[in-house]
């Protein structure tokens, strides 16, 4: 059955035989990418700073207004897209975690707060003289790709890990973070969900997995996410009916079971009870 597109970095790379990173200006990018207007999914991170314009970005069917300083941190699978004047400016790089995992060594992408969790926030709004220090990084970052220097690896390497830094600075001025035990616990809680939400619906069965108790895994996801684990798991599968139901080739009966539910009318109740419509009403307002 059809689905959303995923895009990998080549197929915006065109010719090029780099495919773990692409830097491009906003307005040159949609001269031959008109198509990322459309709902899509990556599998790779996606930064994107703007500096002029405005619009609406909807990442996983939460909207988000578009304005100069608005930058959008996006991780792999994150379904997205935008509608967006005329006179947009800005940057956009996408990257895999392989080619920046390798090249800090004991430093990881997911390090980044942004990047704990992907119930965290995606987007960061620059004052003024923020946006002056990081729009420095990346106009030299985009030179630095159109030269053939000695290091050019290393100085492109360097710059983005400094755009990392001025918007992590910004993003923990923002968002609370809560100690890192209970951010690698949250990771590790996303990554078994992603294995396992399709079968498994029970929030022992990911306590068990994280070998800690139900009451604690609760308390975690209470302080980090203002959330129940029942309530992290339950939000992961509207999330992923909301992707299917884009898709008309999928029967609401089809993605019911698809996501674990024999019972079509459960699944219709707990569809309602977590964004106040039916599947079908809810693929009518979208479609």
């Amino acid at each position: 059955m059809k689905k959303y597109p995923v895009y990998s970095i080549k197929q915006f790379n065109c010719n090029s035989v780099n495919s773990d990173l692409y830097v491009n200006t906003f307005k040159n990018h949609l001269i031959n990418h008109s198509f990322i207007e459309k709902p899509h999914r990556h599998n790779f991170y996606l930064l994107v700073f703007f500096t002029h314009g405005s619009g609406v970005h909807e990442i996983d069917f939460n909207r988000f207004e578009i304005k100069a300083g608005s930058v959008f941190v996006l991780q792999p699978g994150q379904m997205h897209h935008w509608v967006l004047s005329e006179d947009i400016e800005g940057y956009i790089v996408f990257y895999t975690a392989e080619m920046y995992n390798l090249y800090f060594g004991k430093k990881k992408i997911d390090d980044y707060p942004f990047y704990f969790s992907v119930q965290n926030n995606p987007e960061i709004l620059l004052e003024k003289p923020e946006m002056e220090t990081v729009l420095a990084y990346f106009e030299n970052l985009v030179v630095e790709m159109q030269l053939e220097q000695l290091w050019k690896q290393d100085k492109i390497m360097n710059i983005l890990d400094s755009i990392h830094i001025e918007l992590a600075r910004k993003y923990n001025a923002v968002y609370v973070q809560e100690a890192h035990s209970y951010q690698v616990k949250i990771k590790k809680l996303e990554q078994l969900l992603e294995q396992h939400y399709k079968e498994q619906k029970s929030a022992a069965f990911y306590a068990s997995g994280l070998h800690i108790s139900l009451k604690h895994l609760n308390r975690i996801c209470r302080d980090t996410l203002k959330k129940t684990t029942t309530e992290v798991i339950v939000d992961r599968i509207i999330l992923e009916a909301k992707r299917m139901l884009l898709d008309k080739n999928w029967t609401v009966n089809e993605i019911a079971f698809a996501l674990g539910y024999e019972d079509y009318s459960y699944f219709t109740r707990l569809f309602k009870k977590h964004t106040t419509m039916t599947p079908t009403n809810f693929r009518l307002l979208k479609n």
